[in-house]
C-alpha cells in the first residue's frame, strides 16, 4: 500500500515532532517598536515595495524539492515572489532578509475581500509547498480571497537554516534518542552539540532572528505590501501560535482570522511536551480501539486496546536491541519506528498504513514505518532532506527560554512514561534538544492577549494528537474577552477544517466569506 506524493505531503504538517524541541509558545501590545528603536522611514520604505509576481519555480531542496505546483482545477496558476523584511526590526534601515511568497488570485475579483494568509505549522513548514498541496481544501475560500502563503524566515526558500548534510542527517535520525546507559547518553549529547554547532555555522548572523515574534512582524509588513488594510489569516497548528502573537502585537490590524489545531499558548516547554505526549497516547488509544472493534479484519495481535499497545511496546523494545531492515541499506531503529508511529497518528486516513507498517515490522520488514519517519523528518525518496526539522529546532530554541540539560530531561522520564509507555521516553529526552543551542530564548510562553482585536475563530479537535483539545480553550481565554470564539470538532486527526466535516467547514466559510461569527461553544460532530 504505497504512500502517494500527496499523502506524504499531508503527513509533514506536524506542529512539532518527537526529535525536535518542545512545542508551544511579547512585545508592545500595539506592535510599535520602542522610540529608541523606531525607524518609520525604514519600515515605510519596505512597505512600499512592489512585489513582482511570476510563475513559481520548482520547490527548492530546503522546501522538499519536487515539481513546480500544478495549476488549480479552473486553470488558475500559482504565482511567486520575494518580499524584503528587516533582519532586525530594531534596525529597520539595516540588513534585510528575503521572504518567499506564493499566491493564487481570487476567482471573483469584483467581490474580492483581500488576501487570506496561511501558515500550516511546524514551526518549519514551507508555505510555498504547503498551500498548493492543500489548495483543494480551501477552494471555496478562493471565491473571494487571494490565497497567500509564505516560507517564514529560516524556512524553505527564506534564508533557510540548515544544520547538517543529508548523510549526517541519516545518521543523526538513526540515533538512540532514549539512552539506556551513560555511554548512550554521551553519544546523544555529543550529537546534539554537533547539530547545534552546524546550525550556528550555516545560519550565521540570521540565527538569532528566526523567532515567532519576528515572523509576526513579517506578516504585518506583508499585509502592507499586499495592499490590505487588515490581515485575514488562517493558522494551523504552530500557525495558531504565530497568529496569536500577531494578534497581540497588532490587535487593530486583525481582520477575519481562524486558528485550527490550536497550540496552548499558556504552556512552557515541559508542559507543552507532556500535553502532547498525552495527545499522542489518546490518538494511539483510539487507533487501537478501532483495531479491536474491527475484529479479525485487524491484522495486529491483541484482543484489547491494552493488548495491541503491549504488542507495540514489545516491538519497540526489540528494535532498541536490534534494528531491522528498512529501505535500501538503511535500518529501522526504535527511534525511527516511534517517529513513524507518531507521524501516522496525525490523520485517521493514515491508520491503515500504521497497521500495515506495524504488522510488517513484526515480520522483519521496517520499510513502511521508516518511510513514515522519513516523511516526518522531511526526507524524500532521493535521500534529500528539507529543512523542516532544522527550522523547527531553530525557531523553538530562539522562542523559548527554558533549557533542560540531559540530566534534567532524564529526571522527567518517569512522569512522561506514566503518560505514555510508547511516546513518554522520547518526549522526555527531547526536552534536552535546546540544551546546547547557541542563541538564548525569548520567552517562557508567548503573549497572545489581544484586547481590541476582531473576533478570532478558534477550532479545537477532541481527538487531536499533536495539539490537544484543551489548548483551544486556553487560547480563547488568553486572547481575552470578546476575541476568541470557540468551536469544537468531535473527531480524529490533527486539525478540523480539512477533515471533511461539513459543520466545521460551513461555520468557518461563513465567517471568512460573509463575516458571520458562529456562537462561541458551537459543537460539530
Amino acid at each position: 500500500m504505497p504512500i502517494s506524493a500527496a499523502q506524504r505531503a499531508a503527513l509533514v504538517t506536524a506542529s512539532c515532532v518527537l526529535l525536535a524541541a518542545g512545542c508551544s509558545g511579547g512585545g508592545d501590545s500595539s506592535g510599535a517598536m520602542t522610540p529608541a528603536a523606531s525607524g518609520p522611514s525604514g519600515l515605510d520604505r519596505l512597505a512600499a515595495q512592489k512585489p513582482e509576481w511570476s510563475p513559481c519555480l520548482p520547490p527548492s531542496p530546503a522546501e522538499g524539492g519536487g515539481p513546480a505546483p500544478s495549476p488549480l482545477p479552473d486553470g488558475a496558476k500559482w504565482e511567486c515572489t520575494f518580499m524584503a523584511a528587516p533582519l532586525d526590526y530594531a534596525k529597520p534601515d539595516g540588513d534585510t532578509v528575503d521572504l518567499a511568497l506564493i499566491r493564487a488570485k481570487a476567482r471573483d475579483q469584483g467581490r474580492r475581500i483581500g488576501s487570506l494568509v496561511f501558515n500550516f505549522g511546524g514551526p518549519g513548514g514551507s508555505g510555498i509547498t504547503g498551500l498548493p498541496s492543500f489548495a483543494t481544501d480551501f477552494e471555496s475560500l478562493r471565491s473571494r480571497y487571494d490565497l497567500v502563503s509564505f516560507d517564514p524566515r529560516g524556512v524553505g526558500r527564506s534564508e533557510p537554516v540548515e544544520c547538517a548534510s543529508d548523510k549526517e542527517l541519516d545518521a543523526f535520525y538513526a540515533l538512540d534518542f532514549t539512552p539506556d546507559d551513560a555511554a548512550e547518553e554521551r553519544t546523544l549529547s555529543e550529537a546534539q552539540k554537533k547539530y547545534a554547532a552546524g546550525c550556528e555555522k550555516n545560519a550565521g548572523p540570521h540565527l538569532p532572528y528566526v523567532g515567532t515574534e519576528n515572523a509576526a512582524r513579517d506578516m504585518d509588513l506583508m499585509r502592507r505590501v499586499l495592499g490590505d488594510d487588515k490581515l485575514h489569516y488562517f493558522g494551523i497548528s504552530y500557525g495558531t501560535e504565530l497568529g496569536g502573537v500577531y494578534a497581540h502585537l497588532f490587535p487593530k490590524n486583525v481582520g477575519r482570522a481562524v486558528f485550527d489545531a490550536v497550540v496552548d499558548p499558556t504552556a512552557g516547554v515541559e508542559e507543552g511536551a507532556l500535553g502532547q505526549t498525552k495527545g499522542f497516547q489518546l490518538a494511539l488509544d483510539n487507533f487501537a480501539r478501532d483495531c479491536v472493534d474491527r475484529g479479525d479484519a485487524c491484522v495486529l495481535p491483541g484482543s484489547s486496546v491494552a493488548g495491541i499497545e503491549g504488542f507495540i511496546t514489545d516491538l519497540l523494545a526489540q528494535l532498541d536491541k536490534k534494528p531491522i531492515p528498512g529501505i535500501g541499506d538503511r535500518m529501522l531503529t526504535q527511534t525511527q519506528a516511534t517517529n513513524g508511529i507518531a507521524q501516522a497518528l496525525y490523520s485517521k486516513e493514515f491508520w491503515p498504513y500504521l497497521e500495515q507498517g506495524l504488522d510488517e515490522a513484526d515480520g522483519g520488514n521496517g520499510a513502511l514505518l521508516l518511510a513514515l519517519s522519513d516523511s516526518m523528518n522531511g526526507r524524500n525518496q532521493t535521500g534529500s532532506y528539507s529543512n523542516i526539522q532544522a527550522a523547527n529546532a531553530a525557531i523553538n530554541c530562539v522562542d523559548f527560554k527554558q533549557r533542560f540539560t540531559l540530566a534534567q530531561a532524564k529526571e522527567r522520564v518517569p512522569a512522561f512514561r506514566q503518560a505514555s509507555a510508547v511516546f513518554g521516553d522520547f518526549m522526555a529526552w527531547a526536552l534536552s534538544s535546546c540544551a546546547q543551542w547557541p542563541v538564548p530564548g525569548a520567552w517562557d510562553h508567548p503573549n497572545v492577549s489581544a484586547p481590541g482585536s476582531a473576533p478570532i475563530l478558534v477550532i479545537g479537535n477532541t481527538g487531536d494528537p499533536a495539539t490537544p483539545y484543551e489548548g483551544a480553550r486556553s487560547m480563547v481565554d488568553a486572547l481575552g474577552p470578546g476575541v476568541g470564539v470557540e468551536l469544537t470538532y468531535k473527531g480524529q486527526g490533527h486539525g478540523a477544517y480539512g477533515s471533511g466535516n461539513t459543520c466545521v467547514k460551513g461555520a468557518t466559510d461563513a465567517y471568512l466569506l460573509d463575516g458571520k461569527v458562529p456562537a462561541s461553544g458551537t459543537v460539530c460532530q
